[in-house]
C-alpha cells in the first residue's frame, strides 16, 4: 500500500521532456524538509489515501497517456514504488522518477529526474524535530546520487535562487566535481519560486549562467499555465 497525495494527468512542466502529456503519481512521504517545498502536503504534512499497487497500475494503464511521472515527496523511499514501476513498464508506459537523489534504487525507468538539494533548501535551525540538521545530513550524502547517475538515464535539475545569500553556483560545481561526468545538456537550472512573476525575473538572471556553463535553463511551465495549484 502507498499513501498517494494525488494522481492526475497534465503536461510535464519541467526538464528535458517539457510539454509532454503525462500521468503524475505523487507519493506522500519524504526524508527531507525543504524550506521552500512547493508540495508540503507530500512532505511536511503527508496526506492522501492508502492505495494498493494493483489498483494504481490498473488506473494508470487505463489512461491512454503513455508517459508516467512518479514523484513525491520522495518516491524512492518506498519498496512498493518499485512494484508500481515494474507493473507500468510491463504495460509499455514511459516512466520518469522525480527524486532528490538521496536514495538509490535500481528500478525500471526511462528517465531519472534528480533534483540535488543545495543549502538554499535547508529549513531554519529552529524547525522542530531537528529537521535542519537531519535535512543537511541527508542531502549532503552524495553516494546515492552518484550511484543513480551511474546506472540510469538521468537529468540533474538544480533549484537556484539568484536573489539568495548563498553561492548556489559554487555548490553546484562542488556537487558535479564529485559525480561521474554528466553531459552539459543534462544539467538544468530551475529558478526557485511559486509565482510566475518571481520565476520569470529569476530565470532572466540565470540566463548568463546557463550561457557560460553550457547548461540548460528549464521553466516551471505548470506555474505559468495553472498557478501554484494541486493537480497540475
Amino acid at each position: 500500500m502507498l499513501r498517494i497525495a494525488e494522481l492526475f494527468t497534465s503536461i510535464q512542466g519541467e526538464g528535458i521532456w517539457l510539454g509532454v502529456p503525462s500521468v503524475f503519481v505523487r507519493v506522500s512521504g519524504c526524508n527531507l524538509r525543504c524550506t521552500w517545498c512547493d508540495t508540503p502536503y507530500a512532505s511536511w504534512e503527508p496526506e492522501g489515501p492508502m492505495r494498493s499497487v494493483d489498483e494504481l497500475v490498473a488506473e494508470i494503464i487505463a489512461n491512454p497517456v503513455q508517459h508516467v511521472v512518479i514523484t513525491g515527496g520522495e518516491p524512492l523511499l518506498f519498496d512498493e514504488v518499485g512494484e508500481l514501476s515494474s507493473g507500468l513498464r510491463q504495460a509499455g508506459k514511459v516512466i520518469t522518477f522525480e527524486t532528490a537523489g538521496t536514495v538509490y534504487r535500481d528500478w525500471p525507468c526511462d528517465l531519472m529526474s534528480i533534483s540535488p538539494k543545495l543549502s538554499n533548501s535547508t529549513p531554519p535551525p529552529e524547525t522542530p524535530n531537528d529537521w535542519a540538521a537531519r535535512h543537511d545530513e541527508t542531502r549532503q550524502n552524495l553516494q546515492p546520487l552518484a550511484d543513480l547517475v551511474t546506472t540510469h538515464n538521468c537529468q540533474l535539475k538544480f533549484v537556484v535562487d539568484p536573489d539568495g545569500k548563498g553561492d548556489d553556483l559554487a555548490e553546484i560545481d562542488a556537487i558535479l566535481s564529485r559525480l561521474p561526468d554528466i553531459p552539459q545538456g543534462r544539467i538544468l537550472l530551475m529558478a526557485e519560486g511559486t509565482s510566475a512573476d518571481v520565476l520569470h525575473d529569476r530565470m532572466r538572471k540565470l540566463v548568463p549562467i546557463a550561457m557560460t556553463k553550457g547548461w540548460r535553463l528549464t521553466p516551471r511551465m505548470q506555474i505559468d499555465l495553472f498557478g501554484d495549484t494541486k493537480g497540475t
